[in-house]
């Protein structure tokens, strides 16, 4: 066999030899690049996706608010109407007027009752920190140990939670 003396025409053989690994590492690259910029790509897309739910659930917030504020606005405005005739009738007897006033307080108390907010703050019931405001106390015997002595102003409360605490006078604190 005759050895072959290294040619300019076998030197490129040998180079594109020594180029393939390296083409094979930027490929590799390449890939690598390729699989990272996807992976990019449904990162930022799972951002914009987040940014939308989160933008969407706030304006549902809102709107549900909005809602509500106006479902409640609905209810009281018959009796706001009431006391608006109540007031501009000039002509009516001291009775007349309390009448009216009884059957407006009946309506707005129904409407209380209807969204489920009930009050709470009678004399005789057990002195509760947590849904009563203690502004004075009193020793009496006739009423027990933390005992409500009287009520200046009822609390109200819907299901567990409290909307306004009742403001009472506590007896033998």
């Amino acid at each position: 066999m005759k050895k072959e003396k290294n040619t300019p025409e076998t030197e490129p053989a040998e180079e594109t030899k020594q180029a393939k690994p390296e083409e094979k590492a930027e490929s590799k690259e390449e890939q690598l690049q390729k699989a990272l910029d996807e992976k990019n790509e449904q990162f930022l897309r799972l951002c914009a996706e987040y940014d939308n739910f989160r933008k969407r659930s706030q304006k549902e917030k809102q709107d549900t608010y909005a809602a509500a504020k106006a479902d409640i606005f609905k209810d009281l405005l018959p009796v706001y109407d009431n006391f608006d005739r109540a007031a501009s009738n000039k002509d009516g007897s001291p009775e007349d007027y309390r009448k009216g006033i009884e059957l407006i307080f009946n309506q707005f108390a129904e409407i209380l009752k209807k969204a489920g907010v009930e009050s709470y703050g009678e004399r005789g019931d057990v002195f509760d920190p947590n849904i009563h405001n203690a502004v004075m106390t009193v020793e009496d015997d006739e009423l027990g140990e933390n005992t409500v002595a009287e009520v200046f102003t009822k609390g109200y409360k819907l299901g567990d939670r409290i909307i306004r605490e009742a403001v009472v006078k506590v007896a033998n604190s």
